[in-house]
């Protein structure tokens, strides 16, 4: 996955500079605080927030309790993936777990640049792909992986994960019980 975000960095890197200014010229930035909601349920997404800094999760209530699908760090895009793609309503919240900083591109205007120029579609598919692979790396991993193992695979692949969010959001995140990575993390 790493060599793919590698591949989407050089791309962008390798724009010319009508398209890259073309980019900036629909981007603003916009700073959230803590706890702030970027996305609320029943909203459609139609932003797309690149986190320049400070850390977001994607969630969504089931029975009345949050769960976590996606956690953002600087560099990650954080979207509803449907809602943004299908401009529909939101089943799901985006929220700011600390301040963050978020660079912001507006769905519409982002259509239209793809239009002018065709290496911005390139890029939305090239996004679109490194979803749909990490999405399917999280189901095989869910199916796959004890959750001894998905911890241990997080605390060893990105540590700042335990070291960032709550360990209740991180518990959600794994897709257990916060007794259960309690009990996991007293026999490591």
């Amino acid at each position: 996955m790493t060599s793919y975000i590698n591949k989407i960095n050089d791309y962008i890197n390798s724009l010319d500079y009508e398209t890259q200014n073309a980019l900036q010229e629909i981007s603003s930035t916009k700073q959230f605080r803590k706890g702030d909601l970027l996305l609320r349920q029943d909203e459609t997404c139609n932003k797309s927030y690149l986190l320049i800094n400070g850390i977001a999760r994607k969630y969504y209530l089931n029975d009345g309790k949050e769960i976590t699908t996606e956690i953002y760090f600087e560099n990650d895009l954080a979207v509803s993936f449907e809602s943004y793609s299908l401009q529909k309503p939101s089943k799901e919240f985006i929220q700011a777990l600390t301040d963050v900083t978020v660079s912001i591109v507006h769905y519409q205007a982002f259509q239209e640049a793809k239009k002018k120029f065709p290496k911005l579609m390139e890029l939305d598919l090239m996004l679109a792909e490194y979803y749909g692979m990490w999405v399917e790396n999280r189901l095989f991993q869910f199916h796959t992986t004890t959750a001894t193992e998905r911890y241990l695979d997080i605390l060893t692949k990105s540590p700042h994960f335990v070291q960032s969010i709550p360990l209740s959001i991180l518990a959600s995140y794994l897709g257990i019980s916060l007794e259960t990575l309690s009990r996991i993390r007293a026999k490591i």
